[in-house]
């Protein structure tokens, strides 16, 4: 499998440092601007390569070296700072990303593309937009990193391993989140009929999730290690075929009469990228919350 990433600052350096670690990729190419950096975070990762599986890193400024890509990460693009929002960032990157589709387009028609720079699902729409050909092959990694966060928080409470909550964080990675847990069931019992979940609960949960960003931000400058491992499990399950249901950030259409937005919802994930898109049993206030992100995300299109 080769992987392209697209930026190579904490975001994009790190996801390769992480992929290289899973022994799936054969190659991996690390693109960036500034070729220096490029090549200065091949040669900190490629020292590694002697004990694990063997990858080939390519280091460029030269967007045709993704030719043949399999999976291209797109983390391109100015990072959120201290006391910013992710939707402060769209001038900035929409003008990223208008430049590098058509080229993905022309060099790497056959690759699956994961969007990462923010905000993510107007950026994944709006890439959509400049490659409508792309259909299934183009999402963002949306809210499954607030999903994970939200099922964490969660798992501390109920004293409960988060990987058995399937608890979700839908809508927008962002300020018009939402969780959806009225469903979720934790071996045959509801989640809400555990004794130490109730509404309170969940409302703190969410809220740290919520603020989880912001607060790494603050307390570091930026959020790199979860994201990465984010990504390299998707790109596992590209690898493998594994017809997985993840969060993904996707343009919808007719999604409860949704359409022309990106938003996360439940998508089964294989070899061809998201291969079907998930209608949630929403109850009316998460309905209610789906459309009122729809209606945010339609003013930045």
């Amino acid at each position: 499998m080769k992987v392209a990433i697209i930026g190579c600052g904490r975001v994009g350096s790190t996801t390769a440092y992480t992929m290289m670690l899973s022994g799936v990729p054969s190659e991996i190419v690390l693109y960036d601007r500034n070729l220096d950096r490029a090549l200065g975070e091949k040669l900190d990762i490629e020292h590694a390569v002697p004990i694990l599986d063997y990858v080939n890193f390519i280091a460029t400024d030269d967007l045709k070296d993704i030719v043949g890509s399999d999976l291209i990460v797109v983390s391109a693009g100015a990072a959120q700072l201290k006391g910013q929002s992710r939707l402060d960032l769209i001038a900035s990157n929409k003008e990223v990303i208008a430049e590098l589709m058509p080229r993905i387009v022309e060099i790497a028609p056959k690759a699956i593309v994961i969007m990462i720079t923010n905000p993510v699902d107007v950026l994944t729409q709006y890439a959509y937009s400049l490659a409508p050909e792309m259909k299934g092959r183009i999402f963002g990694s949306g809210t499954l990193l607030d999903t994970l966060r939200f099922r964490y928080y969660l798992s501390q409470e109920i004293k409960i391993n988060p990987r058995s909550i399937h608890a979700y964080i839908l809508g927008e990675h962002g300020d018009h989140s939402f969780p959806v847990y009225e469903n979720t069931m934790i071996g045959g019992k509801r989640l809400m009929d555990f004794g130490d979940i109730d509404e309170e609960v969940i409302t703190f949960c969410y809220q740290r999730t919520r603020g989880a960003a912001g607060e790494v931000i603050a307390l570091k400058g930026a959020t790199y290690y979860a994201i990465a491992v984010v990504v390299t499990k998707l790109m596992e399950a590209i690898a493998s075929d594994a017809k997985t249901v993840f969060p993904l950030s996707v343009p919808l259409h007719n999604y409860y009469g949704i359409s022309g937005v990106a938003l996360s919802v439940p998508c089964i994930l294989g070899g061809n990228g998201v291969e079907r898109v998930l209608e949630v049993e929403f109850s009316k206030k998460e309905k209610e919350q789906m459309k009122k992100a729809a209606e945010e995300m339609r003013k930045y299109n």
